[in-house]
């Protein structure tokens, strides 16, 4: 590894975490927030891939956090090599090509995560990427599959094929979020695996892989990077080129179409905290089954997830609730829904 080209971390941070509401607005979203840890998730993601292996990060953002992911990034010593604001949304695909037009050596590794998620055995990771990186070499494109706990029905999965190395397999098929019948067989067939949005290719292969088959988000992130404003390490790739680009996905756009996509099969401790009920799970809890962060003082009551940033709960002889205060705005719903925290958004509109 020492005589090959450093990975380049390409960190996604253009999410709204609206599930995360009152704590994550698009404002300041849940991957600019210390949810998890001391560390904010924007901050966790970057030392992840921090050493010699790899190089500064690429940061992929909207144009409105940008100051705060400068700060946060210098704070955790992971500064960008380059930070890219996009001037519209267009969905994973068109953002990745932007960063993958930004990498300095088209033979350059890119890793592509997104910033707002856990994982929780860093060491598996990593050995996960050494499992990939041959076959990155030879111009694949490899996404990393979480090993399925439980019969999720908001994940894509990924069906596992043939090995073609050790630890690596050929994808024999993606699978888009299923009902949960077809989650239950998926996960007992024991071949199949979560698609966690993490994936690994070099810039070319990426490149190449668009010009074949989404040639005109090739064109339009072409054409926006070409007449960017360049100010530092900021990069503003052109409006109105960009929004010509098609929004897609990388799984729609590139990874469902290309012939040679490989997956690496990970136990990690991964999730990507998508809700109050995901964070309350993975997080450390008191005696009686409470997650609190904040001004909370609680009694007689147990299996809540409690948090404030600014006024102080009292909560007394409850169980089983979400309880989270932010600003002028709070929260309560029973553990379970916290997926209909978007409905509730949809609700307040008017208000």
């Amino acid at each position: 590894m020492s005589n090959a080209a450093p990975i380049v971390p390409v960190i996604l941070s253009g999410g709204s975490g609206t599930r995360l509401w009152p704590m994550s607005r698009p404002e300041r979203p849940k991957q600019l927030l210390a949810l998890t840890a001391e560390q904010t998730m924007l901050q966790l993601t970057a030392q992840r891939t921090a050493g010699e292996r790899y190089a500064a990060p690429i940061v992929v953002a909207n144009v409105r956090h940008a100051d705060m992911i400068d700060e946060q990034l210098a704070a955790a010593t992971c500064a960008p090599q380059a930070l890219i604001l996009e001037p519209v949304a267009r969905n994973t695909a068109p953002a990745i090509a932007l960063a993958a037009l930004a990498a300095t050596d088209g033979a350059s590794p890119l890793l592509v995560m997104p910033s707002d998620h856990v994982i929780g055995d860093i060491d598996a990771f990593h050995a996960a990427i050494v499992a990939a990186l041959p076959l990155v070499a030879d111009g694949w494109l490899v996404t990393f599959g979480i090993a399925p706990d439980a019969p999720e029905t908001g994940y894509g999965y990924i069906q596992i094929g043939e090995a073609l190395g050790e630890g690596v397999h050929a994808v024999k098929r993606f699978v888009e979020k299923p009902p949960r019948a077809i989650a239950e067989t998926m996960l007992a067939s024991g071949d199949h695996a979560w698609n966690g949005g993490i994936f690994l290719f070099r810039a070319d292969a990426f490149l190449n892989a668009l010009a074949e088959h989404a040639p005109a988000m090739l064109d339009a992130a072409q054409g926006a990077m070409e007449a960017a404003d360049r100010t530092g390490n900021r990069i503003t790739p052109d409006a109105a080129a960009f929004a010509a680009s098609p929004s897609e996905s990388i799984d729609y756009a590139v990874m469902e179409k290309a012939a040679r996509v490989a997956v690496v099969p990970v136990a990690m401790g991964w999730n990507d905290v998508g809700s109050w009920d995901a964070l309350h799970a993975i997080s450390a809890a008191d005696g009686a089954g409470n997650t609190t962060r904040g001004r909370v003082v609680a009694l007689d009551t147990s299996n809540c997830l409690i948090q404030s940033d600014g006024a102080r709960i009292a909560i007394v002889g409850v169980s089983d609730l979400i309880v989270v205060a932010s600003g002028d705005d709070i929260l309560i719903l029973p553990r379970g829904r916290s997926q209909d925290v978007k409905k509730l958004l949809e609700a307040m509109k008017d208000d």
